[in-house]
């Protein structure tokens, strides 16, 4: 008995294993059940019952994938010839579509790839194509997705990686290349000298405003200072002034008198040919008169 039930377990379990599926979040089944397949039949994600011998299930990836498509050689508008590689990033859009229009997917998306590369290439040329790399990522995304979503599928993003231009193309970039340098350096150069000439300049022209500056401020000070010595020597003056005529007003008559006399006998005594007469002479006299008689009364 126990020989007998073994194989019916195994059998079982076998039959369990075929029966139920278990789908990950990423993938779908297809089932074609006697052949036939359509919408209602795409399982997934979660417990999927596939019956034996009916049913056949194809598992598809939603997952994007990446596609690397070789070096393709290319001809420009110009025709100039050039070598092109670049990445496609794709996904499963329409897991039922997939399976039934294209197999394998990712063959046909090479060679789609391929063919639309050259299409966009012959349209544009060889200068459009080395610097507008954006634009031709566009242009080739939007000419595969074309004809890939009729295939069920999507894509996310064209890349193009590397451009090789012929050889003689490539040594003439390379010496526009380095003229572009040199450019750049001898404007840079100049720049600097130019820069350099302006801060000179400016210091120099702070350097002479600051020595304006200083002499007209020495020259204040210096008008300042003469300024004050003449208010200093005319207050002396007028002090020495106020001082003489504050003892001149001390004076008596008497004494003014025999200072003239004083006067007139040093003058008298002196060698020179000429003599000097007062023209107040004659109050002279009076004085010297009224002086006499001050005197004898005073005796």
């Amino acid at each position: 008995m126990t020989e007998f039930l073994f194989p019916v377990f195994v059998g079982v379990v076998i039959l369990l294993a075929l029966t139920i599926k278990v789908v990950p979040e990423y993938e779908r089944l297809v089932i074609f059940r006697l052949g036939r397949a359509n919408a209602s039949l795409v399982k997934g994600p979660g417990l999927t019952i596939v019956i034996p011998l009916v049913d056949r299930a194809v598992k598809v990836d939603l997952r994007t994938s990446i596609m690397e498509v070789p070096a393709q050689t290319a001809i420009t508008r110009d025709n100039a010839p050039i070598s092109i590689d670049f990445l496609v990033y794709w996904r499963i859009a329409d897991p039922l579509t997939s399976v039934l229009k294209v197999n394998p997917f990712d063959v046909a998306l090479i060679g789609l790839a391929a063919t639309s590369l050259r299409a966009v290439i012959g349209g544009h040329d060889l200068d459009e194509v080395l610097s507008k790399r954006e634009q031709m990522n566009e242009q080739l995304k939007a000419k595969i997705e074309e004809t890939v979503r009729t295939w069920g599928g999507e894509i996310s993003s064209v890349e193009i990686r590397e451009i090789t231009p012929p050889a003689d193309v490539q040594d003439a970039m390379n010496r526009q290349l380095s003229a572009e340098r040199t450019r750049r350096a001898a404007i840079t150069e100049s720049e600097g000298q130019r820069q350099s000439a302006i801060n000179i300049a400016e210091g120099e022209k702070q350097s002479a405003i600051l020595r304006a500056e200083g002499e007209r401020q020495s020259a204040i000070l210096r008008a300042e200072a003469v300024r004050q010595a003449k208010i200093i020597e005319a207050q002396g003056e007028a002090e020495a002034i106020g001082a003489i005529d504050a003892v001149a007003k001390g004076v008596d008559e008497r004494t003014l008198v025999l200072q003239r006399l004083e006067t007139l006998r040093v003058i008298g005594a002196s060698d020179a040919s000429k003599v000097v007469v007062p023209a107040e002479i004659a109050g002279l006299a009076g004085a010297v008169t009224a002086l006499a008689e001050t005197t004898r009364s005073g005796k």
